[in-house]
């Protein structure tokens, strides 16, 4: 018995996307057992996320499971919500281009544009320390110590938790990423551990960004780092509220118009393949 499951990219970052019903024929123990199995680029099909549409809410237009390739849950993940937009427009589960999503961070809305990119509003950045979760109350320009280095940074959730590094131009961003990133996740300030952003300023409207996710290590790309980032630098004063934002896997756009307001991700999502196991 094949089961039916989509592999789809979102500037490298890449997700399995799975049917509910498909699911139940997996027989896995659970959905963290799926993510595990399905994920691993070695025994599986190989991903950094699993998603599974949720066609009961009752708020929303539709829902979403989301789980990390380590089987830990995400609240949110901005260039798996542009595959799974695509995705479920395609396979009409709905019926509009611009739609609400259930998802941890609460409700999410994606619009497939014209041009076949897709935009999402990823809601308010959220900047208050008891809510990222960051124990220190200053979240913005803390001073970590890992490794014997002392970074400044940046925490921001965007309904998962980042901390955002600006660095210099002569320091590479995959090196620090691999080498810090790991140790930063799982800093006493997080306790719920966190996403890492290393961040390169090209101009006040275009940076270059490499990120170690929590639970994924490092991604290709990653929509929730890009917009902390942009909110980070915004906050900073160092960016404007238009930002390209280039990542090893590919360019997404954010806009943001400071606090109060709505933080919006443009970018591609694309099909890899369908397959059956």
């Amino acid at each position: 018995m094949g089961i039916k499951l989509t592999k789809m990219q979102g500037c490298g970052n890449d997700f399995v996307i799975l049917d509910y019903e498909e699911f139940i024929k997996g027989g896995w123990n659970d959905m963290k057992d799926a993510a595990i199995n399905l994920c691993d680029r070695h025994f599986g099909i190989g991903a950094d996320g699993l998603i599974i549409p949720n066609l009961n809410t009752e708020d929303t237009d539709i829902g979403w499971f989301f789980y990390n390739s380590d089987g830990s849950t995400a609240q949110m993940c901005g260039n798996g919500m542009r595959c799974f937009a695509r995705y479920v427009y395609d396979r009409k589960f709905v019926d509009k281009k611009q739609f609400s999503v259930k998802t941890l961070a609460g409700i999410i809305m994606p619009e497939i544009l014209d041009n076949g990119n897709i935009r999402v509003n990823m809601s308010k950045p959220i900047l208050e320390s008891n809510r990222i979760p960051f124990i220190p109350q200053n979240n913005l320009n803390y001073k970590i110590s890992v490794m014997n280095r002392i970074f400044e940074g940046n925490a921001v959730s965007m309904g998962n938790p980042h901390f955002v590094i600006f660095i210099k131009d002569d320091e590479d961003l995959l090196s620090l990423a691999k080498i810090y990133g790991p140790e930063i996740e799982i800093s006493a300030e997080f306790p719920e551990k966190t996403n890492v952003e290393f961040v390169k300023i090209n101009n006040s409207s275009k940076i270059e960004l490499c990120v170690w996710e929590r639970g994924c290590g490092i991604t290709l790309a990653c929509g929730t780092g890009a917009c902390a980032s942009v909110t980070a630098g915004i906050l900073n004063g160092i960016l404007d509220n238009i930002v390209e934002v280039k990542l090893p896997g590919g360019v997404v756009n954010v806009e943001w118009q400071g606090f109060g307001n709505d933080i919006f991700l443009t970018g591609p999502a694309e099909y890899v393949f369908e397959a059956k196991i």
